[in-house]
């Protein structure tokens, strides 16, 4: 089974494309062959590294990964189409990979039904049907997310045909501009409008943006703000988390951390003694919009080491430390 790139570069779902480049980056900096000469499982690990970079490294392939893995979701467990599949029972699953891609980096949702009322009562075979929504990520900045903004974006969906208006769908009526599938892929570009005060994860509904069905109502772009954490942070489940970098002495020992904020506000922390790296703790009113802030301590390496701190580490290392 192929390795899943999000969690080969230890990023999430939810990262900004700025996220998962500083992670490839730090990890292809600490695997490299060059740092690691005659480590074969260094090496194999910076494979996976830019292996996984290729797939979700860039806005077009990370939304062909994410695409084609909603893809096979759908289909595990057979066909997603039901009654009226535009694309017939005789199209394999790579034609319908591109049909619904529109090519590389596409979109590949394709027709769904109007779901059930509620009550129980099953689907009726009168209903509307309906198209499919598509699922997109939007990364803004900070400050974007704080105060609001426009925010250009390309668009892909499946529309229906310029020249027979649908009218091929389901029939074996030929069409030269939609191969008789009633539909066409069509790009497009949007103006987004984030409202002010926006959060990581936040979900923005344009409604009638999503696949047109050449019989009945279009769905929705459902489009996911991810907010770019900057260097040194990252958000876990709607969390922005904070690296503190700290020297080993000061965990050990216990003492004080100097930080900026993401607001732009140096503080002074107070480090407990025995402190692990990993550990954390919160803060209120310094995080996005005024919200809480986890601090986690990390190991503050340094570069190099003066000679009277190689000597003070031999000293330790003799006590047993």
């Amino acid at each position: 089974m192929a390795e899943d790139p999000y969690r080969v570069l230890g990023a999430s779902k939810d990262s900004s494309e700025a996220e998962i480049k500083r992670s490839y980056r730090k990890l292809a900096r600490q695997y490299h062959p060059d740092r690691n000469p005659g480590d074969a499982a260094a090496e194999e690990r910076f494979k996976s590294i830019q292996t996984a970079y290729e797939q979700i490294g860039t806005a077009e392939a990370r939304r062909e990964f994410d695409d084609r893995k909603r893809m096979e979701e759908m289909f595990r467990g057979g066909s997603p189409f039901g009654r009226g599949n535009p694309f017939g029972g005789g199209m394999d699953l790579g034609d319908i990979f591109s049909q619904f891609m529109g090519g590389r980096g596409g979109p590949q949702q394709g027709f769904s039904r109007r779901p059930a009322p509620s009550g129980g009562r099953p689907p009726s075979q009168f209903e509307t049907p309906k198209g499919a929504n598509i699922e997109s990520g939007l990364d803004i900045s900070l400050d974007q997310a704080k105060s609001g903004t426009e925010v250009r974006f390309s668009h892909r969906r499946l529309r229906i045909c310029e020249k027979c208006k649908g009218s091929s769908f389901g029939t074996t009526k030929g069409c030269t501009t939609c191969n008789g599938k009633g539909v066409q892929t069509k790009g497009s570009t949007l103006t987004v409008k984030v409202p002010p005060g926006a959060v990581h994860g936040q979900q923005l509904r344009l409604k009638d943006m999503g696949h047109e069905h050449p019989e009945g109502d279009p769905g929705d772009l459902l489009i996911t703000l991810r907010l770019d954490a900057e260097e040194g942070r990252r958000w876990e489940s709607g969390r922005l988390i904070q690296e503190a970098p700290v020297p080993i002495t000061t965990l050990l020992l216990g003492g004080k951390a100097r930080i900026m904020t993401p607001i732009g506000k140096k503080i002074q922390i107070d480090v407990p003694k025995g402190t692990r790296i990993g550990d954390r703790l919160r803060i209120q009113g310094h995080g996005h919009s005024g919200g809480p802030l986890d601090i986690e301590f990390v190991l503050d390496e340094p570069d190099s080491l003066t000679d009277s701190q190689m000597d003070a580490l031999r000293s330790l290392r003799d006590s047993g430390l």
